[in-house]
């Protein structure tokens, strides 16, 4: 899969690109991560990207041209792929959009910065906006990041073990279970003797019960869209 990444500072991503699991898709040619400055499209002596707003107010605004420009370079993989804003305004991110674009070719992200881009590139040149929080950063590299990263996983042959996005938190809409490794006892606390116990089925049922308890606890609102069977619900209603 292939992603573009629009940005005024390409060099606060590169590192991450080289680290963890995305840096060993990117080594192997699952991912491929094109990180675009924008600035490299400006205009003038200074390559300004930003001015101040029309109509007064604190702040600036990145200017169209730049980000227009940097757009028309990118080649697309069909002719027609999404450009993604990065925006506080924009939809929710979470792992069913994830699943949605880990099946596309190419995905091209603007990430914001200041007040925002002009608004003539949301309505010209985006087809959506993107927000992985109720919270506002500096800038929308953070934001394509979680997005790049968190696609990647769901492209075949980038995990180790093609289970392992399927029991991730958020998969069956559901918080993951407790996770214990050596050793045995830390802290005087023991790893739940059922762990041990080599029995496949007790240990499924007691991860589903567990899974279901912390949902719960910390996100009860999830349960409203989880993918819940009969013993889920049984589950849930003696807890």
């Amino acid at each position: 899969m292939k992603f573009d990444v629009l940005t005024l500072f390409p060099e606060m991503l590169t590192a991450y690109l080289q680290q963890g699991v995305l840096g060993r898709a990117v080594k192997r040619g699952l991912v491929d991560v094109n990180l675009i400055n924008i600035r490299d499209f400006a205009k003038g002596t200074h390559k300004t990207t930003d001015d101040r707003p029309y109509g007064g107010g604190e702040g600036m605004v990145m200017k169209p041209g730049p980000i227009y420009r940097a757009l028309k370079s990118v080649e697309r993989v069909d002719g027609r792929s999404p450009v993604i804003l990065l925006s506080p305004q924009g939809k929710l991110f979470d792992q069913s959009i994830a699943w949605e674009m880990s099946g596309w070719d190419q995905l091209i992200l603007i990430c914001g910065r200041y007040e925002g881009v002009d608004e003539r590139i949301k309505l010209t040149c985006t087809h959506m906006e993107l927000s992985i929080g109720d919270y506002v950063l500096s800038g929308g590299e953070l934001g394509a990041m979680v997005i790049v990263d968190a696609v990647s996983r769901l492209i075949p042959g980038v995990l180790g073990s093609e289970r392992s996005n399927l029991e991730d938190s958020f998969e069956d809409g559901l918080l993951e279970y407790p996770q214990y490794t050596r050793p045995r006892m830390f802290q005087d606390k023991e790893v739940p003797e059922i762990l041990l116990s080599g029995n496949h089925e007790k240990i499924r049922v007691w991860r589903r019960e567990e899974s279901l308890k912390r949902t719960l606890e910390k996100r009860p609102d999830l349960l409203k869209q989880a993918k819940l069977a009969p013993e889920d619900k049984a589950i849930l209603a003696e807890l």
